[in-house]
């Protein structure tokens, strides 16, 4: 079988997803020769190159707890604490909105694994340098401040100190990072879970956070395209994912709903090149 690279891009809660698309491998007896990620393309891609099943993956990722203000709130996915999150204030001293301790030790005890070296795929991260406004891309060593820093999104995570550099959410850079993929891969498939947002009850005006957040969309998916100018991966999936707001994690199952038509045309293009 032809070795196949798979780069799982960002989009928050968009990115679930991806447990589809990795899905559509497996129904294939497909098993990547190495995986690429973004912000929640490489929480999916770490905890799938670390040995977890997409069965699995479709279980544990429609939930998560993160810590505001620094205290601990349970279930912060919830509907609920989704339309708070519309009246907060991003006032919050350049820190970032929500800790990820809590996060990072549960994904920590699913990763089962500390380092790189030890997964069972390859797997090349993605974030950005803050201060150089470049993309670094990881292989090797630790592997959760890896994670860590690649989902660092800036405003909502605080950015992450690695080696002297200050690092934020790799989607500023590269939202869909296939073009890091290895040059001996046969065949790239992109996962692209950007998504598409729509006005609000008819209103085209959108509130302070949602222009703040789409418009940190508009800039990756210009990165998108003009990369699918300079070269194409073999294989572009970009599931039609509607009105799915950044932590919208509570929304799994529509997501999935969602996904469901990109994962059946994924599978198509596959048993194409296996015929």
């Amino acid at each position: 079988m032809k070795k196949l690279g798979i780069a799982l891009g960002g989009g928050g809660a968009k990115g679930v997803a991806h447990v589809l698309m990795l899905e559509a491998l497996e129904e294939l007896g497909w098993q990547p020769y190495c995986i690429s990620g973004t912000s929640i393309g490489a929480i999916v891609g770490a905890l799938y190159a670390s040995g977890l099943s997409a069965k699995s993956l479709r279980e544990d990722l429609a939930s998560a707890s993160f810590s505001v203000d620094g205290s601990i709130v349970e279930d912060i996915f919830t509907k609920d604490l989704s339309r708070w999150w519309d009246m907060l204030d991003l006032d919050i001293g350049g820190k970032g909105l929500l800790d990820v301790k809590d996060f990072l030790a549960r994904l920590d005890s699913k990763l089962k694994v500390s380092s790189f070296e030890e997964l069972a795929i390859p797997l090349k991260i993605v974030a950005a340098d803050f201060w150089k406004r470049e993309q670094i891309v990881f292989e090797s060593g630790s592997l959760l401040p890896a994670v860590h820093a690649s989902m660092a999104l800036p405003g909502v995570f605080q950015p992450v100190q690695i080696d002297g550099r200050v690092l934020i959410d790799g989607g500023v850079v590269n939202p869909v990072p296939f073009d890091v993929l290895p040059a001996d891969c046969e065949v790239v498939v992109a996962v692209d879970v950007i998504g598409h947002r729509e006005p609000i009850d008819g209103n085209p005006l959108p509130s302070f956070n949602e222009a703040v957040f789409n418009t940190v969309q508009i800039f990756e998916k210009s990165i998108v395209r003009e990369k699918l100018k300079q070269r194409a991966p073999g294989i572009y999936i970009e599931p039609e994912i509607t009105d799915i707001k950044v932590l919208e994690f509570f929304k799994a199952g529509e997501v999935f709903r969602q996904a469901e038509p990109a994962k059946e045309r994924l599978k198509v293009e596959l048993e194409k090149l296996l015929d």
